[in-house]
């Protein structure tokens, strides 16, 4: 049978968070790294949004089966197959929540944080402070517990440490300073964790 196909592009969040949950759950996949400014005719000829990742799944017969466009559907997908840590343990309303709001208020802060050139309407300050409200909210959760969500990793760590990474790396000086000590140290965790490290790793 034929590998899943995941295209990505290494620096990309989405894709980062997908490659990990595919990683832990030990799914053997080929990875099409593609160059954005020329993507392959197969990733678009299979998906119209042609964002990355993109998962394919093949039948038997080597056929594709199904196309994942959405890197939480081919997380779940993932952790649907093995799970061994429990990553899907916490409570799936206040996960899909925490997943929901980082995807949608503060990725648009974070784009606007990042690329505060592009939308002069206000200062890279501003748009920072809009950020803000999301990491305060974080530092809050990793005062009770070492992980998000409870005690241990799950889905929503994952799933929002790629985007807390990027944010961080705007502006590195300031972020070492600001009134998130615990949220420092839960991205560096990740950051130095061998999951991580491993699906950085350059293709060959």
């Amino acid at each position: 049978m034929s590998l899943p196909i995941l295209y990505s592009y290494r620096r990309c969040p989405y894709a980062m968070r997908a490659r990990m949950a595919l990683y832990y759950a030990a799914i053997a996949v080929d990875i099409c790294e593609i160059q954005l400014n020329a993507k392959p005719s197969a990733l678009l000829a299979l998906s119209a949004k042609a964002t990355v990742p993109v998962l394919v799944l093949h039948a038997a017969d080597g056929t594709v089966n199904a196309v994942l466009e959405q890197s939480i559907d081919i997380m779940y997908w993932a952790l649907q197959q093995q799970d061994a840590s429990a990553w899907l343990c916490a409570d799936a309303v206040q996960s899909e929540q925490l997943i929901a709001e980082n995807d949608t208020s503060f990725k648009l802060a974070l784009d606007k944080y990042k690329y505060a050139v592009r939308f002069p309407e206000k200062s890279a300050a501003d748009y920072r402070a809009q950020a803000e409200v999301f990491l305060h909210k974080l530092e809050l959760l990793l005062s009770g517990s070492t992980y998000l969500l409870s005690a241990q990793l799950t889905l929503a760590d994952i799933a929002i440490f790629p985007f807390i990474r990027q944010f961080a790396a705007v502006d590195s000086s300031w972020f070492m300073t600001a009134p998130y000590p615990k949220l420092r140290n839960w991205l560096n965790s990740h950051v130095q964790s061998s999951l991580f490290v491993s699906i950085m790793a350059k293709p060959t």
